[in-house]
């Protein structure tokens, strides 16, 4: 150290200031992200049986697809991978920068009647609408009341074309219409969801077999 000018020294204390600076903000970013499981876009399976197109995913991982504002439809059946690979998507997002929040469906919605007990509705609406990416987990398990309907409109509208929206879903993407209910309202959620998408549609057996723990031997 003793052989470094000042501007030598100095240009390391900043260096080292910085970085210190990007990890606390990365740290905070996936805090904040809440996601599911830890998943990392490096750690992909590309098994072949799984259908994933590795040039999309190439294309995905540059995050060019958030910083343009568009979704990323991701289906198949369970067990395939779909919220591991939401949730790389949205970890990579952070990575990059960007801020992510994930979210089931089911509590999306138990949450956004809750704040509309307390007051806080238009608050967590506008939270949603300020995330980057958010990821949509579950979609189409259940059926929608016509409230829920209208809450997935009003998240939609907020990020449609300047935000990014990763959904994952077992339901078929042709099947997602009749699934939301209203035919009114799902032609105007779906209008500002897929028309402006990445689609991956994984397939394959469930990726939970052969991970069950080793019984005990007698």
């Amino acid at each position: 150290m003793s052989e470094l000018t000042f501007e030598e020294r100095l240009g390391l204390l900043v260096d080292r200031e910085l970085t210190a600076r990007d990890n606390r903000r990365l740290t905070g970013r996936l805090r904040g992200a809440r996601l599911r499981l830890p998943a990392c876009f490096e750690d992909i399976d590309y098994r072949a049986t799984r259908g994933l197109d590795r040039g999309l995913l190439a294309k995905l991982a540059d995050c060019q697809w958030v910083q343009q504002g568009y979704n990323v439809l991701v289906t198949g059946p369970t067990g395939a991978g779909k919220t591991y690979l939401a949730c790389a998507l949205a970890q990579k997002a952070c990575r990059d920068g960007y801020t992510s929040l994930y979210v089931r469906m089911s509590r999306l919605f138990e949450d956004l009647q809750a704040a509309r007990g307390d007051g806080t509705y238009p608050k967590l609406i506008a939270s949603l609408a300020r995330k980057d990416v958010l990821v949509l987990d579950d979609w189409g398990l259940a059926p929608l009341t016509d409230e829920n309907r209208r809450d997935l409109l009003e998240i939609v509208e907020d990020r449609y074309d300047g935000r990014s929206t990763v959904i994952a879903s077992q339901l078929p993407l042709e099947h997602w219409h009749d699934k939301i209910g209203d035919s009114t309202l799902a032609d105007a959620i779906l209008d500002r969801i897929v028309h402006k998408a990445y689609k991956v549609k994984l397939k394959g057996g469930s990726m939970r077999k052969g991970k069950e723990p080793e019984q005990p031997s007698e």
